[in-house]
């Protein structure tokens, strides 16, 4: 046995789906060479959690789902392992990559979190600007170091105890299927966004609603040289910018909803 293999960790791999067919079977497969492969779907309908059920690495539960930091807690606090690789259900792990991940967990002393940049495919193909480039998310962690930061339950972030490092291969990221699911996905994402500010007790204003969209359209499309990338950029600016309407007209619904009274009658109930 060489001295790699003796110190590899064993590695979980996490995932949270809900009507994911179509892209959970390459994830799945991307995967496989975990230990151990745990989903935590939110009841889908479209053929995901039957899929799932048949595959024999895989082991499903069913929750329902609240927000993101929530979902991915929970599925974090199913891990028989401590090592922990997190992957979106449109996220795929190359072979590189793979390799580096074996190789990580084959160090004697690893760091306790490692960022994963992402290849964003629009329509199968690269989209090589409107930010997305730089993007990058802690995949691969120690259970024992992390948690889910409460502070946020849309585009979740992990609060790690310890050093942390990156890794050089990228993981495929297919974020668009098509435009109606993305555009669901980024109106999603906005009401999510909503909520948190709510929670914070930030002030809706007509401000933010014209100037906050416009901002957000220009990072992308110029600013981040989404123009390079010419119609995907254009599609992705936009839309990037809609969610940002939806997050601020969501924000307004919020303050107008009428709260509920409290009543004595009501304790005396």
């Amino acid at each position: 046995m060489t001295e790699l293999a003796l110190h590899k960790k064993k590695l979980t791999a996490l995932v949270i789906t809900y009507n994911e067919i179509g892209y959970i079977e390459q994830c799945i497969s991307s995967i496989s060479f975990a230990d151990e492969i745990i989903v935590v779907d939110s009841y889908s309908d479209d053929g995901t959690f039957e899929f799932l059920s048949k595959h024999p690495k895989v082991k499903v539960v069913q929750r329902v789902f609240e927000n993101f930091t929530k979902q991915k807690s929970y599925a974090l606090s199913l891990a028989s392992n401590d090592w922990v690789l997190f992957t979106d259900a449109d996220e795929v792990i190359t072979d590189r990559l793979k390799d580096e991940i074996e190789a990580t967990l084959s160090l004697e002393r690893p760091y306790a979190a490692y960022w994963f940049y992402k290849k964003f495919m629009f329509n199968s193909k690269p989209l090589h600007f409107c930010g997305w480039r730089t993007d990058k998310n802690y995949r691969l962690f120690q259970k024992s170091k992390v948690r889910f930061s409460v502070k946020r339950i849309v585009h979740e972030t992990l609060e790690v105890e310890g050093k942390t490092g990156i890794f050089n291969e990228k993981l495929i990221h297919y974020s668009y299927k098509n435009y109606t699911d993305y555009k669901s996905k980024m109106l999603t994402y906005g009401r999510f966004k909503a909520k948190e500010a709510y929670s914070k007790e930030k002030r809706f204003s007509y401000a933010n609603l014209i100037i906050k969209p416009m901002w957000k359209f220009v990072y992308h499309f110029v600013i981040r040289l989404g123009f390079l990338d010419a119609h995907k950029g254009l599609v992705i600016s936009y839309l990037a910018a809609l969610g940002e309407i939806e997050r601020y007209l969501e924000l307004r619904r919020l303050y107008l909803e009428p709260k509920p009274s409290f009543s004595y009658k009501t304790m005396e109930a």
